[in-house]
């Protein structure tokens, strides 16, 4: 359609390209050339744009404004003619290729650190990078609120609920309106280009960063807790964990990796320069948790979200195309106008991996945690025996109400009975044999503080005792007999 409105004929499609590209390559340079900023060529594309755009930043002394263009020949996907052997006719194809791209870094005035990225070739694609974290320092600056920052964190803010509301207000923004504009800065000659046939940007969500800060007041608690973490999460969590983390359905019955599921699952440990980063991994998506900053005025952990295939995931809408329709649930876009919700899915996420890392053994020892709950206790003036983890029935009833599934939205007496019963009932008699059992060894659970029920309903969750108890027995089956000792030692 573009080549008819310009009346260009598909043989004359690579010379007219090439006229195009050279018209938008000067167009996005001149933006350096006019602020007298310098533009840099880079010939290798595995170089660090971000760390070379800010050594520049830095030496140059820029705090608001243009800070520098990079270029870099990069792979891209564009248009192609080649000859149909079938037809003898030429045909428009898509197709791999490399490019030059052009790199704007910038530090806006209301947005902070920030790029836009632009393929001089067609269909001149732009990308452009945000940091929601630069950009509540310059919300908390207009808003004269204290804060200490740390890299891409802050230790210490002096009003942590107003920087989290501030923090909101990025999610109600026109986002297609702010990357318009940011658009029309590295291509301020698209109009000029498509004047016969208009177009317009449609701006989806390449990869996206959630990120949960959670802010210790005594830096040495974090630097005892930290390593717990990262072995809890390399030894315990598994990956039926990490699936339900990253919100996919896992069965309650066995608790196992779906047979349907064709994905991979990982969990790695890495050694930064910064510290120790745990990484579980689903397909393209992932959950890590970093130490990100240790200060005399706070230190601070981060579960981070991240995610670059939106499709698993589910928003609240109408079809797309048909804004009158009713709304249900379907699939998430990658689109701008389902921003929210990824925000939404990427805390539950965040908020799943937190509640996973309660049961890390907090230094007490696993003999005091037993004593508590093997002698019998009195609660409303009735006599409950004591409970024996390490022996059936309540070994296989802890490890029951620990299952991963159960972390979210709790557990029934239905729930437990699937994983402590084999097939299903004979009949009605054996059907409330079973049920009555569970109760029974439920209100055993209750007397000893290690489950809490969940008011006006039949669901019950962990307690914290109950979590680090579960978590301590099943590290302690699962320890080799020589690391026992060595602990006791």
């Amino acid at each position: 359609m573009y080549l008819q409105h310009v009346s260009v004929l598909l043989k004359d499609f690579g010379r007219h390209v090439e006229e195009v590209s050279s018209q938008v390559k000067a167009a996005a340079l001149s933006w350096a050339s006019e602020s007298g900023r310098p533009i840099q060529y880079l010939a290798s594309s595995q170089v660090s744009k971000e760390d070379m755009a800010r050594a520049i930043a830095q030496r140059d002394g820029v705090s608001e404004g243009p800070v520098c263009v990079l270029t870099c020949v990069e792979p891209c996907r564009t248009f192609d003619i080649c000859r149909n052997r079938e037809t003898k006719q030429l045909d428009l194809v898509v197709r791999p290729r490399k490019c030059l791209f052009v790199y704007h870094y910038f530090i806006h005035p209301e947005l902070g650190w920030g790029y836009v990225r632009l393929q001089t070739w067609f269909p001149f694609h732009v990308q452009v990078g945000l940091n929601g974290r630069t950009w509540l320092a310059r919300q908390m600056d207009t808003a004269g609120l204290g804060y200490l920052k740390s890299d891409n964190c802050f230790p210490w803010v002096a009003d942590f609920s107003r920087a989290q509301a501030l923090l909101d207000e990025q999610l109600t923004v026109n986002w297609s309106g702010l990357l318009d504009g940011f658009a029309d800065q590295i291509f301020p000659v698209r109009e000029s280009i498509f004047a016969r046939h208009r177009v317009s940007y449609y701006w989806s969500v390449f990869q996206s960063e959630w990120a949960t800060d959670v802010v210790f007041a005594d830096r040495d608690t974090l630097r005892v807790l930290y390593p717990r973490w990262v072995h809890h999460g390399l030894t315990t969590l598994h990956s039926v964990d990490t699936m339900r983390f990253l919100g996919r359905t896992v069965s309650v019955q066995n608790g196992r990796v779906p047979v349907r599921f064709a994905g991979e699952v990982v969990s790695d440990v890495k050694r930064r320069e910064e510290g120790v980063r745990l990484k579980h991994r689903m397909d393209k998506n992932s959950v890590k948790l970093y130490d990100k900053a240790y200060t005399s005025r706070g230190s601070v952990v981060r579960v981070e979200t991240t995610l670059n295939d939106s499709s698993p995931f589910r928003v609240f809408r109408a079809k797309e195309g048909a804004p009158e329709e009713q709304k249900t649930w379907q699939t998430l876009r990658a689109g701008v106008a389902d921003l929210a919700r990824r925000a939404q899915v990427s805390q539950a996420a965040n908020a799943r991996y937190l509640g996973a890392l309660t049961q890390v053994d907090d230094g007490t020892a696993l003999g005091r945690l037993l004593e508590r709950v093997q002698r019998p206790i009195t609660r409303h003036g009735r006599r409950t025996r004591a409970l024996h983890p390490f022996e059936n029935p309540d070994a296989a009833l802890l490890n029951a109400v620990s299952h991963g599934q159960f972390l979210l939205n709790g557990f029934r007496n239905h729930d437990l009975q699937t994983l402590l019963f084999l097939g299903v009932p004979r009949d009605a008699a054996e059907a409330r044999h079973r049920s009555a059992q569970v109760s029974r060894a439920l209100a055993r659970l209750r007397a000893h503080g290690l489950i809490k029920k969940v008011p006006h309903e039949y669901r019950y969750h962990l307690t914290a005792s109950g979590r680090t108890l579960a978590a301590a027995i099943s590290a302690a089956k699962a320890a080799s007999v020589s690391a026992l000792v060595d602990k006791a030692a």
